[in-house]
């Protein structure tokens, strides 16, 4: 089959790279335009712009794809089917109907639950113990398609948002080849969602990160998983922004008021939260790389009764 494909970060690179890999044919790629980054402001290209530049596969970069414009550039393209994931637009109907056998999304989660932009990190933030990738014939809704295949992926107790998605890109990039012939032999079979169980998992921001003492110590647990490595979890310990890289949910019998450093040890700082309490063993204190608590405190101490948190912030941050 001709393929169109669609997508912008890594995870589409992972799929693109498969199917670019089998023995259908990749046509052409469609991504979102370059992007300035860090201090510079450098314009940075797309994995997937990277991944097609490199093999010599057209490249269109829309800024709005549903301009009338840049339907009749997909209209000129001899494609059989669209391939979308985690494009960053959203495809109109005009757009859907042009391919003969329409548009699949590769999305990772099993849907209905998780639609939207951030389904890997709020699986685990959520505490699932399993998870997994959807392809899904597109309709203009958001990921609410009918389901043409899935596959399940275990979320390990250690699972960061790192770790699951390679997995589920690995796992998303042999489905959707696999899809591909099914489609091509008309062997599909497509179900539509259950609406009673969508869930939506919504955008992830970087204030997101800033962790609430009034909540619970395993909640936080599972979002410094879930947010690693963007944006990751973070709180405030004299005027600077201190991240809690690792850490585990404290088994002891201690307490104090949410946000209070209720112990201290050679590897650990034990904060207390509205229910539990966490023991950090790693850090990484604004300005400098990760380190283990050890090394952090021989240059930082830390005492019983600190209190961290919002009251932290630097003059001007409220």
């Amino acid at each position: 089959m001709k393929i169109l494909f669609m997508g912008t970060p890594d995870f589409a690179e992972g799929v693109l790279s498969a199917i670019y890999e089998s023995r259908h044919e990749v046509v052409a790629v469609v991504t979102q335009p370059d992007r300035p980054r860090g201090r510079s402001q450098t314009l940075i290209a797309s994995p997937v712009k990277e991944f097609a530049a490199k093999r010599g596969i057209p490249v269109l970069q829309p800024e709005r794809i549903k301009s009338p414009e840049e339907i009749e550039k997909l209209r000129a393209i001899d494609a059989d089917i669209y391939v979308v994931a985690a494009f960053g637009q959203i495809l109109s109907k005009e757009i859907l109907d042009i391919p003969g056998y329409g548009c699949i999304n590769v999305h990772a989660s099993l849907l209905p639950e998780y639609r939207g932009a951030a389904p890997i990190q709020w699986a685990i933030a959520d505490g699932k113990e399993q998870t997994g990738v959807t392809i899904q014939q597109m309709n203009e809704g958001v990921d609410t398609g009918d389901i043409i295949a899935s596959s399940v992926v275990d979320i390990s107790s250690d699972e960061t948002g790192a770790t699951l998605f390679d997995k589920l890109m690995n796992e998303g990039a042999v489905l959707a080849v696999d899809t591909l012939d099914l489609m091509e032999r008309g062997e599909v079979r497509r179900v539509p969602q259950d609406e009673s169980k969508a869930t939506y998992a919504k955008m992830i921001k970087k204030e997101m990160g800033c962790i609430d003492f009034d909540t619970s110590a395993v909640r936080t647990q599972r979002l410094v998983r879930a947010f690693d490595p963007w944006p990751g979890v973070y709180t405030y310990l004299n005027g600077k922004v201190l991240k809690i890289k690792k850490c585990c949910v404290y088994d002891g019998d201690l307490s104090g008021e949410p946000g209070e450093v209720i112990t201290v040890s050679d590897d650990a700082i034990v904060i207390a939260f509205a229910e539990g309490a966490l023991s950090v063993t790693a850090v990484q204190l604004e300005g400098k790389k990760q380190m283990p608590v050890h090394d952090f405190l021989l240059g930082n101490p830390v005492k019983t009764g600190t209190k961290l948190g919002m009251t932290e912030r630097k003059a001007g941050e409220r």
